[in-house]
C-alpha cells in the first residue's frame, strides 16, 4: 500500500529509469551500505543482528512490498511498481554485510507482456510454493497470480471468495503458503461486517478457502507474513499517524491458533526505538548456521525522507 504521507514520484525516479536495464542484466554491484542495529532490551524474543540501507538507485525503484529469503540466502522481493529483484545476501558471523548477484527486472501478465504501474501492477504480498514457484497477491485489482519463474508470466489463480470487494488499498497485503501445504491469506482494512477491530482471512487455497478473522493490535493493519518452519507464522503489523508517524510490530501466530476461527498473535517485536522507524512491508522467516533469523524490509514509497531498509533478527526462544 502506498504510504498517505508519500503517494508522488521523488527525484530519484529519474536516475532509477536509467539505470533499470544495467541491473536487469545482472551487475555485480551491491546496492546497499552496513547499518549498524542497536542491542534489543534485555528479554526480547529476538536479536539484532544488523542491517542494510538499499540503494534506488542502484535496485532502479523503490517501494519493496514484500520479501522472501531461502535457507540459501537468496533473496526475492517484489516492489509495489511491478517490479521484482533478486539478490544473494551476504552475511558474516551472521550478520547482513551486503547484497550480491543483483538482478530486477518487471513482473509480467499471463501472456508475458509486463505490467503497468499502478492499476494492474500494485503487488504487496509473495508466497514461495513448494514447487519453487511464486505466488504473488496484488491490490487495487484484487488478485493472484503464480509464476513457475518470478521473471516469466504469471497465471491467475482461484483468489478467496469476497476478495474482489475490499478497499482499493486494504487488500490482499499478507500471504503465505503453510508447511502443512495451506494457504493463508490476510487483508490489510477489508473489515468483516464493519467491525473495525477485525480483518478479513481466509485459510486453505483454491477449491478449499476457508474463512476467518484476523485481530490486529488497536491502530495497526497486516501488513504481510511469513510461514514459521515448524508450523504457524509471523505476522508483520504496521500503523501511520500524522503526529506518530510510522509504528510496526512483529505478532507471532502458532499452529494450533490457525484452526480457530478468530487469528490474534503474541507480540514479539515492537518495531520502535532502537529499531529505527520507518514503513515496514515485508517479512521473511528462514534457517542460517543452526538459527531461524527473521527478516525486514521498509518500502520507502520513492520519497526522499523515508528509506529502504533491510533488517535481519534472530529468534532468542527457539
Amino acid at each position: 500500500m502506498r504510504s498517505p504521507v508519500s503517494r508522488g514520484l521523488s527525484r530519484r525516479s529519474l536516475l532509477a529509469t536509467l539505470v533499470l536495464g544495467a541491473c536487469s542484466r545482472g551487475g555485480a554491484q551491491s546496492p546497499a551500505r552496513i547499518l549498524a542495529l542497536s542491542p534489543l532490551p534485555t528479554g526480547s524474543r529476538l536479536e539484532a543482528l544488523g542491517g542494510l540501507e538499499l540503494d534506488d538507485g542502484v535496485l532502479g525503484f523503490g517501494g519493496l512490498s514484500a520479501l522472501h529469503i531461502d535457507d540459501d540466502l537468496r533473496l526475492t522481493a517484489i516492489s509495489d511498481l511491478g517490479h521484482w529483484v533478486t539478490a544473494r545476501l551476504a552475511l558474516r558471523e551472521g550478520r547482513p554485510e551486503g547484497l550480491a548477484d543483483l538482478r530486477t527486472g518487471p513482473l509480467r501478465d499471463g501472456s508475458g507482456i509486463p505490467l503497468r504501474r499502478g492499476y494492474g501492477g500494485d503487488a504487496e504480498s509473495l508466497a514461495r510454493l513448494p514447487d519453487g514457484g511464486w505466488l504473488v497477491g496484488f491490490e487495487r485489482w484484487q488478485r493472484i497470480r503464480r509464476y513457475r519463474d518470478i521473471s516469466g508470466p504469471g497465471e491467475y489463480v482461484e483468489a478467496p471468495p469476497g476478495l474482489e470487494f475490499a478497499p482499493r488499498n486494504g487488500g490482499l497485503e499478507s500471504l503465505a503458503v503453510l508447511p502443512d501445504g495451506r494457504w493463508l491469506a490476510i487483508a490489510e482494512s477489508f473489515l468483516p461486517r464493519g467491525d473495525e477491530s477485525l480483518r478479513r482471512a481466509w485459510i486453505g487455497g483454491p477449491g478449499a478457502w476457508r474463512r476467518l478473522v484476523y485481530r490486529p493490535a488497536e491502530g495497526f493493519n497486516p501488513a504481510d507474513m511469513a510461514p514459521l518452519p515448524g508450523g504457524g507464522a509471523l505476522v508483520l503489523e504496521r500503523s501511520f499517524s500524522i503526529f506518530a508517524g510510522f509504528g510496526g510490530r512483529v505478532v507471532r501466530l502458532s499452529a494450533a491458533q490457525l484452526n480457530g476461527a478468530v487469528l490474534e498473535g503474541e507480540e514479539i517485536l515492537r518495531l520502535d526505538a532502537p529499531v529505527p522507524r520507518d514503513n515496514y512491508e515485508g517479512i521473511t522467516v528462514f534457517r542460517h548456521a543452526g538459527r531461524t533469523l527473521v527478516a525486514l524490509v521498509s518500502d520507502d514509497n520513492e520519497n526522499m525522507l523515508q528509506r529502504t531498509l533491510l533488517l535481519v533478527f534472530a529468534v532468542v526462544d527457539e
